[in-house]
């Protein structure tokens, strides 16, 4: 899909379309949150340029690797909350195994990892992947490289055997980073993506698709559970999902196509008054942003309602008033998912209190609205790729 300029160029044209959908992590002040992608290119000739290729292994012979589940099918992978801005967990790449730290992403679908070959400021402070010590590693001979909003990562295409605890996936391509910006102070090494094969920029099968097909996992369903207040006890599950971390029923929401985890938004109101989405709008559900984003007018009105003030990038409050602040209620498929003061109001590194929502300018007629961990810290969310729906809960 990536192997000629033609249709890299036909590719970015389509994407960009749905600006939304394939995204990019980047840092906004206190936030990451998500950004249109810009543009998807090849750089073999820079590679080629540095002689980077012809210092790669050779390809290696693989079988599949059988999988113990420990008398369940359904795997539960620990999280860390980083300050309540993102959620991390450790993967393994290679053989014998080496760790990374990786944003779990519903709004992407690329896992990559920075490589010993990236010398950016930004590589030189993560781990990075050391494939003349892996025997499982391969090089496809493919390159990609992705341009965000503030930020740009070049990769490598490469498969290796990659590990999320006891769920093991063989041959997997993901991409190496050979160079990186835009990700300076992020306490994570790279991004697994959990979306649809639609939105992969390199053509890759998701790690997700891989481990259905492998018989890893027996039901496509995976889930998330994100702890506040940087408690421990954030998840990850895969095949199915722990009712222990959710009160009542789950409420199941049709995806508005299946392609990405969007779903239709009824409305967005505050102190029973429409506030946002009048007339129902595309909602993604994002483990991968930290914050809800809207577009830019109906953002700014909602900083208006609750008296915020802009300094700098962010917009505060007086922390002494967020706990007299109006719930915000997202309403889906006529059920009210209520956000609030305390949930939609952060601290940053100097203990004062900036609100969570961020605006973005519209690229189309289609109101768009990012549900992020601010949202996703009050709602257990299980993603069903068989039914191509989303269930929300009450956490516990």
């Amino acid at each position: 899909m990536l192997r000629t300029q033609t249709s890299l160029s036909t590719w970015s044209q389509e994407r960009n379309m749905k600006w939304l959908v394939l995204l990019g992590l980047v840092a906004f002040s206190e936030c990451i949150v998500k950004i249109p992608l810009r543009r998807v290119k090849t750089m073999t000739k820079t590679l080629s340029g540095k002689n980077m290729l012809n210092n790669f292994v050779k390809e290696h012979a693989y079988r599949l690797s059988q999988i113990s589940f420990r008398g369940s099918n359904l795997t539960i992978h620990p999280l860390r909350n980083i300050r309540d801005f993102f959620y991390v967990g450790n993967i393994t790449i290679g053989t014998p195994p080496q760790e990374f730290q990786v944003i779990f992403d519903t709004g992407s679908s690329e896992l990559w990892v920075p490589s010993v070959f990236c010398n950016s400021s930004t590589c030189s402070k993560h781990n990075r992947f050391r494939h003349l010590e892996s025997s499982t590693f391969r090089l496809s001979r493919r390159t990609f490289s992705i341009t965000y909003g503030s930020g740009r990562i070049e990769a490598l295409v490469v498969h290796d055997t990659v590990r999320i605890g006891d769920l093991v996936s063989t041959d997997q391509q993901f991409g190496l980073s050979v160079a990186e910006s835009g990700f300076e102070g992020m306490r994570f090494d790279g991004v697994l993506g959990l979306s649809y094969t639609n939105i992969s920029p390199s053509g890759a099968i998701p790690i997700f698709y891989k481990l259905k097909n492998e018989g890893a996992i027996s039901e496509p369903v995976f889930a998330f559970y994100l702890s506040k207040d940087e408690r421990e006890g954030s998840v990850v599950m895969f095949g199915g999902a722990d009712h222990r971390y959710y009160k009542g029923e789950l409420n199941w929401i049709p995806l508005m196509k299946a392609g990405d985890w969007s779903v239709h938004m009824d409305r967005i109101s505050m102190k029973r008054k429409v506030i946002a989405c009048s007339g129902g709008c595309k909602a993604l559900v994002d483990t991968g942003s930290s914050c809800i984003v809207g577009p830019s007018t109906l953002v700014n009105n909602i900083w208006k309602l609750i008296g915020a003030t802009p300094q700098g990038s962010e917009h505060y409050v007086s922390c002494s008033a967020v706990n007299s602040l109006p719930s915000i209620i997202f309403t889906i498929k006529s059920n009210n998912y209520r956000v609030p003061g305390q949930a939609y109001i952060l601290k940053d590194s100097r203990g004062r209190c900036f609100t969570a929502f961020k605006g973005h300018q519209q690229s189309s007629s289609t109101e768009m609205w990012i549900l992020g961990d601010v949202f996703l810290r009050l709602y257990f969310s299980v993603f069903d790729r068989r039914k191509d729906r989303i269930g929300l809960a009450q956490a516990v």
